[in-house]
């Protein structure tokens, strides 16, 4: 399995993810230039994506998608409740309404029904010959009966979005605050490193910390908070970094 990120953030998010039978997408929220852009760069062409899976339908995750589906015809995957809210998608012939695992060959995809001021949002879980992936974002708790099931998996991309401190000192007014720290909104640097203190294992190998606010966050308080909060729980792991908004990561092979 490979995986890069291609963006993330309040701007557009967007992961690609390579098996040996499937190129996929997660999230399609930035422009399609971008995205065939980014792609070349792995010797990827937009016309070999597959499928593309969507967490919800807010616009920095499906900002390209009626562009791409205008020019190539990937599957869209997604759940009934954003299907019905996407009239572009109505009469697309290429979709895959789910709201349960998907098996397509060598690729699993489960999901788990994340907290977020929409219709529906979820997050994926993705595996392919013995290595895991948590696709974990925009969410403002992850509901502890989902702990087992993403639990000790290969990598993480996982949502670190806000320093509180930074948050309720910033500029945003107070109903957007109580909106971004609340239970439909996005994880803060120490709940994200308490959640992921609990769920990493033996068999993890990287964690990519995503969805940094650009106005209440910044790389290095995202990173010390999860070593303070690994320390508290005696982990020893290093191998952390943070995805951005206008820079893909490097390429992670599990």
């Amino acid at each position: 399995m490979k995986i890069c990120n291609l963006a993330s953030g309040s701007e557009g998010n967007v992961t690609y993810v390579e098996t040996d039978n499937h190129k996929i997408l997660l999230d399609a929220g930035t422009t399609i230039k971008y995205i065939k852009d980014q792609l070349s760069e792995l010797s990827v062409n937009l016309e070999d994506i597959d499928y593309i899976f969507i967490t919800h339908v807010h616009d920095d995750h499906i900002k390209a998608l009626k562009n791409i589906i205008k020019k190539y015809k990937p599957t869209i995957c997604l759940s009934p409740q954003m299907f019905s809210e996407l009239e572009y998608l109505k009469y697309y012939e290429n979709i895959l309404l789910f709201d349960d695992a998907v098996y397509l060959d060598d690729l699993t995809v489960d999901i788990i029904k994340t907290s977020h001021d929409t219709s529906d949002s979820r997050s994926y879980i993705l595996k392919s010959n013995g290595k895991s992936m948590l696709y974990m974002t925009d969410t403002g708790f992850i509901n502890q009966k989902y702990f087992k099931k993403i639990s000790n998996l290969d990598f993480y991309l996982f949502e670190s979005n806000h320093d509180i401190e930074m948050l309720m000192n910033g500029p945003y007014p107070k109903w957007l605050k109580d909106r971004v720290a609340g239970p439909y909104g996005h994880l803060s640097n120490r709940d994200s490193a308490i959640y992921l203190a609990k769920i990493i294992g033996p068999n993890t190998k990287k964690i990519l910390l995503s969805h940094l606010s650009q106005h209440n966050n910044t790389e290095e308080k995202a990173l010390e908070t999860l070593k303070e909060v690994f320390k508290e729980y005696d982990i020893d792991f290093t191998n952390v970094s943070c995805a951005r908004q206008k820079e893909r990561s490097e390429l992670i092979e599990l």
